[in-house]
C-alpha cells in the first residue's frame, strides 16, 4: 500500500501544449481516490505519470515518501487497468490474470493460489477455462481487474474501466468496485469523466478541468460547497440553474437584484461591498406551487419532463430557463402558471468576474423591500 503525493506536477506536449497545470494532490494510503472531468481535460495522463507511463515536465510525484520521478514503470508497482481491458485474446482467463505473475517467474503452485484466489473474489472462478471473446462485458471487466489486483500492488490506476459497459451494467459494478475496494484497500486512483461514479465511489474526489484542479474533497462537501461555478455547473445533474444578479442594498436590507427585476434577500452575513454575482440553485432546492402565494415569484411552465420516479418542470421565468424537481404525479400544462420559491440557505453565489463561490449566509425570497 502506499501513499502518493503530486507536488507541483505540470506537464506540456511539444513546446507549447500545456496538459496539466501545477497539479497538487495528496491520496492517503488505502483511499479511493476519484479524479473526474470532462474529456480532454489531463485525468488519464496523470495516471500515465503516476505510473511511469509518461515523465513529468516538471514537479515530483511521491510513494511513501520516496520520490518517483526516475523510476521506470516496472519499479513503481503500480497495476493499471484500460476501459478497453485488454486482455490476450488467445490466451484463457486463467492465464490472463495469472501473466503477472509468470513475468515474475512465480512458482506454479503459487500461481495457481493466488489465481484461484482472486477469482472467487472477483466471482469468476467458474470461468477460468474460457477465451475473452466467450465473456461477457463484465465479466471481461472483471479479469481485467483480477489480472492487476493478483500481486497485490502498492498502487490501483483505473483508466475509464466502466465506460464500456451498458447503464445497468454501469451502475451493478460500480457496487462492485466499491465493495472490492473495501476489501483489498489497496491505494486506488480511478479516473473518469462520470460524475455519479466519481460521487457515488470515492472517498475523496478532485475536480479537473483544462488541466487544472478545481476543487478537493469528500463528495458530499463538494456538491454541497462548490469552490467556484465551474465545480457547480459540473457536478450535479441535472446541472444547478444560474442567473446573474448584482448585490443591493435597499431599506438596509442586502439583497440581490436580477437583471429582471425581482429581488432576493440575503439574509445572513452582509457582503462588504457591492458586486456583480451569479446566484446558483439546485433543481431539488426549489420549491413549487401551483397556486399564487405570497413572496413567490411566478413563472410560466415550459416542459414537463417525467422520469418514473420523479419529474423535472422547466419554468420560464422573465425569459430566463429555471428546472425544478417536481413527484412523479406532478401534473401541469405548459404555458400554464406556476409558484415558486428556494429553500433558504441552499442558494449559492458567485463572483461573476472570477467565478469564484461567495459566502452569503441564509436567505429568503422578498420581493417588496
Amino acid at each position: 500500500m502506499a501513499k502518493v503525493v503530486l507536488k507541483n506536477v505540470s506537464k506540456v506536449f511539444g513546446k507549447e501544449n500545456l496538459i496539466l497545470d501545477n497539479i497538487n494532490l495528496e491520496i492517503r494510503d488505502e483511499e479511493f481516490f476519484t479524479i473526474v472531468g470532462p474529456s480532454g481535460c489531463g485525468k488519464s495522463t496523470i495516471l500515465n505519470l503516476i505510473a511511469g507511463l509518461e515523465e513529468v515536465s516538471s514537479g515530483e510525484i511521491f510513494f511513501d515518501g520516496q520520490k518517483v520521478n526516475h523510476l521506470p514503470p516496472a519499479k513503481r508497482d503500480v497495476a493499471m487497468v484500460f476501459q478497453s481491458y485488454a486482455l490476450y485474446p488467445h490466451k484463457n482467463v486463467f492465464e490472463n490474470i495469472a501473466f503477472p505473475l509468470r513475468t515474475k517467474k512465480y512458482p506454479k503452485e503459487k500461481i495457481k493460489e493466488k489465481v484461484e484466489e482472486i477469482s472467487q473474489l472477483l466471482g469468476i472462478g467458474n470461468l477460468l477455462k474460457r477465451k475473452p471473446k466467450e465473456l461477457s462485458g463484465g465479466e471481461r471487466q472483471r479479469v481485467a481487474l483480477g489480472r492487476a489486483m493478483v500481486r497485490k500492488p502498492k498502487v490501483f490506476l483505473l483508466d475509464e474501466p466502466l465506460s464500456n459497459l451498458d447503464a445497468k451494467l454501469r451502475v451493478y459494478m460500480r457496487v462492485e468496485l466499491k465493495r472490492l475496494h473495501s476489501d483489498i484497500k489497496i491505494t486506488t486512483i480511478y479516473v473518469t469523466h462520470d460524475q455519479a461514479e466519481a460521487l457515488s465511489l470515492s472517498d475523496i474526489v478532485a475536480i479537473l478541468t483544462n488541466g487544472k484542479i478545481q476543487q478537493t474533497g469528500e463528495p458530499n462537501f463538494i456538491y454541497n460547497n462548490p469552490a467556484n461555478k465551474i465545480v457547480a455547473e459540473f457536478v450535479g445533474s441535472p446541472t444547478m440553474n444560474f442567473f446573474d444578479g448584482e448585490i443591493v442594498e435597499q431599506k438596509g436590507r442586502i439583497a440581490l437584484k436580477f437583471s429582471f427585476s425581482d429581488l432576493f434577500d440575503l439574509m445572513g452575513k452582509p457582503l462588504s461591498e457591492k458586486k456583480e454575482v451569479i446566484l446558483g440553485i439546485r433543481p431539488e432546492n426549489v420549491i413549487i406551487s401551483m397556486t399564487k402565494k405570497e413572496r413567490y415569484f411566478e413563472g410560466k411552465i415550459f416542459a414537463v419532463e417525467p422520469l418514473g420516479d420523479r419529474a423535472y418542470v422547466d419554468i420560464l421565468w422573465s425569459q430566463q430557463r429555471l428546472k425544478a424537481e417536481v413527484p412523479p404525479d406532478f401534473v401541469g400544462e405548459i404555458n400554464e402558471a406556476i409558484y415558486f420559491t428556494f429553500e433558504p440557505s441552499k442558494y449559492h453565489l458567485f463572483d461573476k468576474k472570477t467565478g469564484e463561490a461567495i459566502k452569503a449566509g441564509v436567505s429568503r425570497l422578498w420581493r417588496d423591500l
